[in-house]
């Protein structure tokens, strides 16, 4: 089944799209507890300059939150966004110069982009703005790389902070800066916070909130002991919801009816992980 035919089948089914893509969609970001901390913790250490990082299992929303910061900017604030942190130091500053300039650096040394890069923040400073380096998948960064983080990170005055630095990844970024070699580096992070999966109310809350993002949650069943049923197989993790959810979804449409049941739900599961 393509995409014009699953377009067909939420269109027969009463939505006006999909309410369970996977993907980091901000249209469907949901207001938890947890993610509104999140934010404003990420907030108020974009405005001290402060490095702060956020980190979470597969799943949790890590992703959605920094693209919901980046669709909804502090003011004075630019970003840098790096998506793949898997390159060299070098690589790295020519990705932040290419995401501020819209152009790539004609001297691709370490010495001469940090250099241009702290040109460009004083610049920015005299602005009155404010750099900032959002590093998403960052357990993904080698040990060399970070290092080269921690120097950036001194691309301060005396007075003032000219670049905030946020890291976004996997509990495996908290391991590897636990390691004796970036200790220095990891003294200067001044808030650590985890998100985590959804308690059995939140998974409910986010299903209703994904149905209402569509508009017509009154035509489309979910009763809550499906819900409930869900949130014990997802373990509470979204990104498994969406997948259980999308799957039931389209029992459902094959099944004609506008209500998900449990035996639909359960067969999604046994889907997902592959249980015949």
């Amino acid at each position: 089944m393509d995409r014009l035919d699953l377009n067909v089948c939420y269109e027969q089914l009463g939505f006006t799209e999909a309410p369970f893509q996977t993907t980091p969609d901000t249209d469907y970001f949901f207001p938890s507890r947890q993610h509104l901390q999140a934010l404003e913790h990420l907030q108020f250490r974009i405005a001290s300059g402060e490095l702060t990082m956020l980190t979470g299992e597969v799943g949790v929303g890590k992703t959605l939150v920094c693209r919901h910061l980046l669709r909804h900017p502090p003011k004075g604030v630019r970003f840098a966004y790096l998506l793949n942190p898997d390159q060299s130091y070098a690589d790295l500053l020519s990705s932040i110069y290419r995401d501020l300039t819209g152009q790539v650096p004609s001297d691709r040394s370490i010495g001469a982009l940090q250099r241009t890069l702290f040109h460009m923040l004083l610049e920015l400073a005299g602005q009155g703005e404010r750099m900032v380096v959002l590093v998403d998948e960052a357990h993904r960064l080698s040990g060399k790389v970070l290092e080269g983080i921690r120097l950036l990170s001194n691309l301060d005055t005396e007075k003032e902070k000219l670049m905030c630095l946020l890291f976004m990844g996997q509990p495996e970024l908290e391991r590897t800066l636990s390691h004796r070699v970036l200790r220095p580096l990891s003294q200067r992070i001044s808030i650590r916070f985890r998100l985590k999966p959804f308690a059995r109310r939140e998974t409910m809350a986010y299903i209703r909130h994904r149905l209402l993002v569509t508009g017509l949650w009154a035509r489309f069943q979910f009763p809550p002991g499906v819900m409930a049923l869900t949130h014990y197989l997802s373990g509470g993790v979204p990104r498994r919801i969406n997948q259980i959810c999308h799957r039931a979804l389209l029992a459902a449409y094959a099944s004609r009816r506008f209500e998900v049941s449990f035996s639909m739900i359960l067969r999604a599961r046994r889907e997902i992980i592959g249980l015949p």
